[in-house]
């Protein structure tokens, strides 16, 4: 069985959890990072240098790290094919421009907001720099309410590209900040959350 590694809290191994669910793939979760550790342990840097999560690790002991990188993986050799990751170059290269943004660009801004609100004790929280991440990250996110003009799903149906934005999608609804009216954004959000179970994973 597919083991994979890292806590349920972390945006990216909730990414490669809501893929297993949308694929059936069958899998074994074991907590590692932040409050649970593990992650710099000998037996766990031997399967990632970076001392992240998630990683994952096939029977045959073959491990992968680099969560966009994982699920393009699991598709690939669980669900050939599948239109999660369309086949065709240039439906494929518009799924993997959101994932590759995902990490470049959306990922800092909303990581500072994230850690802010959650991780970092108050009397230390920098609520500046978590206003200065919530501007970029409204901009970023402003992106995406255009790019979904006329579309359900943000490379037209539903694929990876929704699967990577999905768990920072939901932060930016979730945690308390301000935010502009993106309605096309939060179009997308209520609809992950009513057609899509594994979305609640």
């Amino acid at each position: 069985m597919l083991k994979i590694w890292g806590r349920a809290s972390s945006s990216n191994v909730m990414k490669v959890l809501w893929l297993c669910e949308e694929l059936g793939i069958p899998y074994e979760r074991i907590d590692a990072g932040g409050e649970f550790g593990r992650t710099k342990e000998p037996f766990y840097l031997a399967m990632n240098p970076n001392s992240r999560v998630p990683t994952i690790e096939e029977q045959d002991g073959f491990t992968l790290w680099e969560s966009n990188s994982i699920l393009r993986y699991l598709v690939a050799t669980r669900a050939p094919g599948s239109p999660l990751h369309p086949q065709a170059p240039k439906a494929r290269a518009d799924v993997e421009r959101w994932m590759d943004w995902q990490l470049a660009s959306l990922n800092g801004p909303m990581t500072t907001i994230f850690f802010t609100y959650v991780r970092i004790p108050e009397p230390k929280r920098d609520y500046a720099a978590a206003a200065r991440a919530r501007d970029e990250a409204e901009a970023m996110w402003s992106i995406v309410d255009r790019q979904l003009a006329g579309k359900d799903y943000v490379a037209g149906g539903f694929s990876l590209a929704d699967i990577c934005l999905g768990p920072y999608l939901h932060r930016w609804f979730a945690l308390p900040i301000q935010r502009a009216e993106l309605p096309n954004l939060r179009g997308l959000y209520d609809r992950l959350q009513a057609k899509h179970a594994g979305y609640r994973t």
